[in-house]
């Protein structure tokens, strides 16, 4: 006993990292025991699961949500079908969404541009209950059910800057054309599984960045935790172009873009959107 007390004399901050842990652990362990369901009543935004359909030249996916906001207002719940070649993917697109008050937490999502200049997005999101709000330390103990919601970039974006009035950054992401399209099938069939085998999400495990991060096939890093750094570790890696962070930040700040751009007509969002994206990011149109 007495070399127990002198432990823990000499390490004051050990026991509470370990009670920490414990609790943790416990608590985690307590809600391993229920099974993930996909048939609870879900917030609105959440409530459907699309379906994806492969072959081996394109996909379908749907329903995509296309939901349309008047200030903090849903102005239309609004949903659609869609269909692509995979030969035609030509570019993606990284958002970042600040969370209020933290510059270590942020929401994440990948726009997919297709010939034509057309949009398709993907968010990753903890699958809320009616009247349920999100907690980060909740999700660490499978409070929360994984959703991929596939969307048009109107709703996406538009959701987040004039909805909820956050930041919106958009950033280019510089991969090679087979990682695109890796990156999208990979994306593809982790919503197709989601459609008979329910998961958890997990604030650390599997959260919006760290899904993304999987499908791209990276390593665990910080960043995928600490998500409002995301983007500056993706432009340490060379993904996110730019002579500076500062600048590429600068110049991915669509917030007030977005917002002006919510009352034109939704038919010519996704080519106003990427003429401006490019203009910034100096990218010549595709032939």
């Amino acid at each position: 006993m007495k070399r127990i007390i002198d432990w823990f004399g000499a390490n004051p901050l050990r026991p509470a990292v370990a009670s920490i842990f414990a609790i943790l652990v416990l608590g985690s362990a307590a809600s391993m025991t229920q099974p993930p369901r996909a048939d609870r009543d879900w917030y609105p935004y959440l409530a459907i699961n699309p379906d994806v359909t492969l072959t081996e030249g394109r996909f379908t996916v749907g329903p995509v949500s296309d939901w349309s906001y008047t200030g903090p207002d849903v102005a239309a719940e609004t949903y659609v079908d869609a269909s692509y070649r995979f030969d035609e993917l030509r570019n993606v697109w990284f958002m970042l969404e600040p969370q209020p008050g933290s510059q270590l937490a942020a929401h994440t999502l990948l726009l997919f541009e297709f010939e034509g200049d057309r949009l398709l997005g993907v968010t990753i999101e903890a699958r809320r209950e009616q009247g349920e709000e999100y907690s980060a330390f909740r999700g660490l103990f499978n409070a929360f059910e994984l959703s991929y919601i596939w969307a048009s970039a109107r709703d996406l974006l538009t959701r987040r800057a004039v909805m909820l009035d956050h930041e919106v950054f958009v950033y280019p992401v510089d991969i090679t054309d087979e990682q695109e399209q890796a990156l999208l099938r990979n994306l593809l069939a982790r919503t197709e599984s989601l459609e008979t085998t329910p998961r958890y999400y997990n604030t650390i495990l599997s959260n919006c960045t760290n899904e993304l991060a999987k499908a791209a096939g990276f390593n665990w890093a910080p960043a995928y935790v600490l998500t409002g750094r995301s983007d500056e570790y993706l432009f340490r890696r060379g993904i996110i172009p730019g002579a500076s962070f500062a600048q590429a930040h600068v110049r991915s700040d669509m917030t007030e873009f977005i917002q002006a751009l919510n009352v034109t007509p939704p038919a010519v969002f996704d080519r106003a959107l990427l003429s401006e994206l490019r203009r910034r990011n100096a990218i010549s149109a595709p032939g």
